[in-house]
């Protein structure tokens, strides 16, 4: 047990507002809209995946030929008279012997469609025929085995492309269900945008949202929603008409059948079924306020830039974005959203322009976005972006950006390890009140475990009390389906009728339904220093190796320099490292890699000559090579060989220090040094400092507390984070504070082992629980269990 101390909230003391602090970002990602979030229960409903969105799609991905006994048909994918010139394909069955029945099968998501017994669903789809064509199509929800469990007959009754709707119960629960079209008919059947909904959606909305995974999300109680990326926003073609375009908001509103089809850059088809309405609409609903993301024409990936002087499109785009939030229905695209049911605005406050932004190209055109909303809306807050990583070049271009524009926020991004998180606890403590806020849109530990929750928690009571800088944050991704996944870790997992909450969950619920208006001061003193975490704080020593990744490289003249000392030792002369095809089958994250060296000095330099001789990126150096799950390392041409970065591997995880730019050349031979003083590290190539970051280690506080009042209720909010492993006794004081009965509501979690994870056989092992106590003064006595998360709600005595 820790000697005791003192927490003291000074109640009268108020700090900066808390604002909308904590939300959530939805991507489609990982599955999250189509087979996730968005309740359509066919896959592939109006038959147009293709190779375009992944090599193995094509028009009839999902659908299987059903030919009954006796039956033969034949089903073509068509285009020459489509639905909708946006929805080009259709599905032709031609019947050539009916039998007792021939048409056409869906397997859905994951194991099949999901049936729950008394349950009613919403089919539709649209049909037409040919002239002999004359018998009803039996729908059908299907066991795997044929097993029917609810039928309805249509009769198709015309040449032209009509909509037919009905609304089926299932006698039984399968979720490996199938949906099943056939008909005895004779001739050709047409059928387009096939689909089925539980009637059940959340808020009951026809074609709307799955119920459960909705709820969880409005269960959290987000601030805010920032949507719909993420990624998938710049990464595209300019043509607003293509398949693979950068997401452009005109192409989501709208009947749906009417959308076109996407291609998602995670590799798999987006209908776009859940579109700019259906985001604001959900915000609305939960009580979120939207932050939508928008392309500035600009798409680092792939080197695509719309030209300056064609940017007045794009620019149009955010200000009608803003009017169809916003205007009303004198407006051109006020007059839109009341046509789509919603004549009230919608509650927009924010836009962003670009996601995890990297060149000069970005920037340039960011500032004619930002001075376009701001000449015709001065009041909307505009978000500018700083890359996908904590610290670096391209970071600090986009902070330069947001001070000169006048952003009134700056995006962070970064997913770090837990050691990394602990170290930056304090990261925003210097940051100027005066500056752009942080946004951090997205951030993660990696991993799903309680430790991975709990280090998150601690470092979220620095953002609460660094309020006068961040104003806006939110745990990235936020959903998952466990059979297509593209990143983890991930805030909510499900399947096609299971949802759980990770651990990570909880800490962000417990911080979003108690976060409070303003902070209040909070001093904790007289606590014993806890025991830090292993491993030497002054140095970053351990062995030195050279490698390649989807490459091959020659590195030469490799040398040790002792700066103390000045003594300069050969290591080897040449090493000549490269994948094979059979190593990129069964290759590690950093490729292949061979031992040059050691050392246990403090203050030296690593340097050698290298060239590569191939492949899609450049050279990696390891320096503090402990194990796999232990290291620094400097890969300069990494991810798309456009990137210098340092990156720090802890028990496991890693982590990104800092990044700039830098693109190696095949077949040019560089000067590469990496010089370590103490725990800074400064990268060199050809004598030009590319990269100079600090690797901090981290530094356990004996808690980790935040305090803030809520001015609806007056309710004091304390938040309390232990992460050591053992208990904590503290006496908590609210100074100011005078009363005779105090109840105090008490949330925590506690007692779990560190590596413990919710799941889809226990989906609640991780969650807090409530108490409630009462004191008769302003103080209480209570021991902070090891690795727990307490809240603290010292309710107002009316």
């Amino acid at each position: 047990m820790s000697k005791p101390g003192t927490i003291t909230v000074y109640t009268e003391e108020r700090g900066a507002a808390l604002g909308d602090l904590f939300g959530i970002f939805f991507e489609d990602i990982n599955h999250a809209a189509d087979g996730g979030l968005y309740a359509e229960m066919v896959r592939n409903r109006s038959f147009e995946f293709d190779p375009i969105d992944r090599q193995e799609y094509n028009g009839l991905t999902a659908w299987e030929k059903v030919e009954l006994e006796g039956g033969n048909c034949s089903i073509l994918v068509e285009q020459a008279n489509p639905i909708h010139p946006r929805n080009l394909n259709y599905v032709a069955i031609e019947i050539i012997a009916p039998g007792e029945g021939v048409g056409i099968m869906n397997q859905g998501f994951n194991s099949g469609l999901p049936y729950r017994e008394g349950e009613t669903y919403s089919f539709s789809m649209y049909a037409r025929r040919s002239a002999s064509f004359d018998e009803p199509v039996a729908v059908r929800l299907e066991g795997i085995d044929g097993t029917i469990y609810g039928e309805a007959k249509v009769l198709v009754a015309s040449a032209e492309w009509e909509k037919y709707e009905v609304v089926l119960a299932s006698s039984a629960t399968d979720f490996s269900g199938r949906l099943t079209v056939v008909t005895k008919g004779t001739g050709t059947l047409y059928l387009d945008m096939i689909s089925l909904f539980p009637t059940k959606t959340f808020r009951n909305r026809p074609g709307g949202l799955r119920e459960d995974i909705a709820a969880m999300l409005a269960d959290l109680k987000p601030k805010f929603m920032r949507f719909p990326g993420g990624c998938l926003i710049h990464d595209g073609s300019l043509n607003a008409d293509d398949r693979n375009s950068m997401y452009r908001w005109k192409n989501t509103i709208g009947p749906v059948e009417q959308r076109p089809p996407r291609k998602n850059n995670w590799q798999y088809h987006q209908t776009l079924g859940l579109g700019y309405f259906e985001y604001f609409q959900f915000c609305e609903d939960i009580g979120a306020k939207p932050i939508p993301i928008l392309p500035a024409g600009s798409d680092p990936h792939s080197q695509r830039f719309v030209p300056i002087d064609e940017l007045g499109p794009w620019i149009d785009d955010a200000l009608d974005l803003i009017e169809f939030a916003k205007g009303d229905a004198t407006t051109e695209w006020g007059r839109v959203r009341t046509q789509l049911g919603h004549p009230q605005p919608f509650n927009l406050e924010y836009i962003g322009i670009g996601n995890e932004e990297i060149g000069e190209q970005f920037f340039e055109r960011y500032t004619y976005f930002h001075q376009a909303i701001k000449t015709k809306y001065p009041d909307i807050q505009i978000i500018n972006s700083s890359g996908p990583f904590a610290a670096g070049g391209e970071y600090e271009r986009g902070w330069r950006s947001a001070r000169d524009n006048g952003s009134d926020f700056v995006d962070e991004h970064y997913y770090q390890s837990p050691d990394w998180f602990l170290a930056h606890y304090h990261r925003y403590d210097s940051f100027s009140a005066d500056d752009p806020k942080v946004f951090l849109g997205e951030y993660a530990s990696w991993g799903n475990t309680y430790y991975n929750a709990l280090v998150e928690a601690a470092f979220m009571t620095g953002l609460e009390k660094n309020a006068h800088a961040v104003g806006l944050a939110c745990y990235a991704p936020l959903l998952c389906n466990v059979d297509y996944v593209n990143w983890k870790p991930d805030l909510i997992w499900f399947n096609n009728h299971q949802v759980f909450g990770t651990a990570n969950y909880y800490v962000q619920q417990m911080f979003m339904h108690h976060q409070g208006d303003h902070l209040l001061r909070i001093v904790t003193d007289g606590f014993a220093a806890p025991a830090q975490p292993a491993g030497n704080k002054e140095r970053i020593a351990g062995k030195l190796l050279v490698g390649a990744n989807l490459n091959e490289v020659v590195y030469r003249d490799i040398r040790l320099i002792n700066h103390e000392t000045g003594e300069v030792k050969t290591l080897t002369d040449k090493v000549e490292i490269g994948e094979t095809e059979e190593d990129r089958r069964h290759r590690s994250e950093f490729g292949r890699k061979a031992v040059v060296g050691e050392t246990g000095l403090k203050n030296y330099s690593l340097s050698m000559k290298a060239i590569r001789k191939n492949g899609s990126r450049g050279f990696i150096m390891f320096f503090g090579f402990q194990d796999e799950a232990n290291y620094v390392m400097w890969e300069a041409g990494s991810h798309s060989n456009q990137e210098s970065m340092v990156h720090a591997g802890s028990k496991g995880y890693r982590g990104c220090l800092t990044q700039s730019l830098f693109s190696p050349e095949t077949g040019v031979e560089y000067d590469l040094e990496v010089r370590v003083d103490g725990r800074r590290i400064r990268t060199y190539i050809d004598g030009a400092l590319i990269n100079d970051t600090e690797h901090i280690a981290p530094v356990i506080e004996p808690l980790y507390c935040s305090a803030s009042i809520e001015e609806s209720t007056g309710d004091v909010i304390v938040k309390a984070v232990n992460v050591q492993d053992v208990d904590v006794e503290a006496q908590l004081l609210l100074a100011d504070l005078h009363v005779d009965n105090q109840l105090i509501d008490v949330y925590a979690l506690s007692d779990h082992a560190v590596d413990e994870m919710n799941s889809f056989e226990e989906p609640e092992k991780i969650v807090p629980k409530h108490e409630s106590m009462l004191t008769t003064s302003n103080q209480v006595s209570y021991t902070f269990p090891k690795h727990s998360v307490t809240v603290f709600r010292f309710r107002k005595n009316n």
